[in-house]
Order: structure tokens, then C-alpha cells, then sequence
């Protein structure tokens, strides 16, 4: 059996519910911590449910940024940089990163708040998150405020990628589930992946096919 909710439903809920419910109702979301530093040289590292693949050529993703009512020291600084990185979350460091999403100081970075280690790969001036398995950096190409709910959406340039050779295809597929990648749903549940099947491309003159 199932509830519906109507618009009004929705709306009166409370506000934390309202969120929690939303957030969870389209399903499983990439999840991943974005790597900044400023120009002071202050380092800083948020987790983030919000990546979208954009596009493969040129290679592109989307990131949206809540609304800034209190100091965004990510937006701020890719805004002022250029630059950043994109790093999976595994089971070693996902309560570490959960921990990003706390409001430190703009002066303390969540690297040395959390226990997560800053690395560096030339000529990326970004910092990695090192006990990431699956990571990348990526060059800010636009920003779009967005007036509907005064978030922004941050469109980046992939141009570097740290894949694990082992959950690297033959194909270019990247499995995550070898890698150990987790997925999360809502602003705090996070999940191990199971893959069911891998299907050919779909046309209209043949059946699908399970790829190994």
C-alpha cells in the first residue's frame, strides 16, 4: 500500500521532514567530497550529493551549490581559483567525509579537522583527498546563479582522472563497485552498490544482451 502526497501535502511539512523527503525521493545520488584552496592558501574539502554528468566531448560535469546564506568557502574559492577536485567517497573515509559538512572556519580546514589526508598531483592546484580510490580535478567553465532557489550551478572541465587500473574495462567502463565507490540517498544514507547487469546498447532491430 501507498500514501500519496498532494502539492499542499508537501508544502506543509515541516521543514527538516520537507527536506529529508525531497532529498530522498529521486533516488540514489553520486556523492563525493570537492577539493579547494584559496588564494591564501587555505585548503578546503566539502562532501557534496549534487555531481551530474554533463557531457563525454567535451568532457563535462555539473554541480550545484545550496543557496549562500551562510559562508560557502567551496563556491568561493572555485569561483576565485578556477579550480578543484572531485574525489568518491569508500567505506575507510565516508564518516570522515559526512564530517565535511560540518561549519568550520574558514580558517580550519576539514583535511586536519577530519583526518583526511591533502595530496597534491601536478599540475593540479587542488588538493586530492589521498585515501580517495576514484578521483578527478576539474577547471570551472561557467557558474550560473540560479533564481528560482538561489543556488548556483557550477559547470567544470574534467582535465584529470585517478582511476584504480583493476576497475578500469577494456572499454573505457569504469566499475565502481570494484573500486569500492558508495552512492548515498537523502542528505545522510549511504549505500555499497550491487550491480544487477551490465545491457548492450539498445537498438530497434536487436535484443538486449547482458555484457560481462
Amino acid at each position: 500500500m501507498t500514501k500519496i502526497y498532494s502539492e499542499k501535502d508537501i508544502l506543509n511539512m515541516e521543514t527538516r521532514y520537507r527536506a529529508s523527503f525531497i532529498n530522498s525521493l529521486g533516488g540514489f545520488k553520486s556523492v563525493v567530497m570537492v577539493g579547494t584552496k584559496s588564494h591564501s592558501g587555505q585548503e578546503n574539502l566539502a562532501v557534496f550529493n549534487s555531481l551530474f554528468h554533463l557531457g563525454a566531448n567535451p568532457a563535462l560535469c555539473g554541480l550545484i551549490v545550496r543557496p549562500d546564506i551562510s559562508p560557502r568557502h567551496t563556491l568561493r574559492n572555485i569561483l576565485k581559483t578556477k579550480f578543484y577536485t572531485i574525489n568518491h567517497l569508500n567505506e575507510e573515509i565516508f564518516k570522515a567525509a559526512h564530517q565535511t559538512s560540518a561549519r568550520y572556519p574558514e580558517d580550519v580546514s576539514e583535511f586536519e579537522a577530519t583526518g583526511l589526508t591533502p595530496q597534491y598531483i601536478y599540475p593540479i592546484t587542488a588538493p586530492f583527498v589521498k585515501q580517495s580510490l576514484v578521483r578527478f580535478a576539474c577547471e570551472l567553465q561557467q557558474h550560473i546563479p540560479l533564481k528560482i532557489n538561489g543556488t548556483t550551478l557550477l559547470i567544470g572541465k574534467i582535465i584529470h582522472a585517478n582511476i584504480p587500473e583493476d576497475a578500469l574495462q577494456k572499454d573505457g567502463f569504469i566499475d565502481l563497485e570494484l573500486a569500492g565507490s558508495l552512492t548515498c540517498s537523502g542528505l545522510d544514507s549511504y549505500h555499497k552498490t550491487t550491480k544487477t547487469a551490465r545491457l548492450s546498447y539498445a537498438k530497434t532491430d536487436k535484443p538486449l544482451t547482458e555484457l560481462e
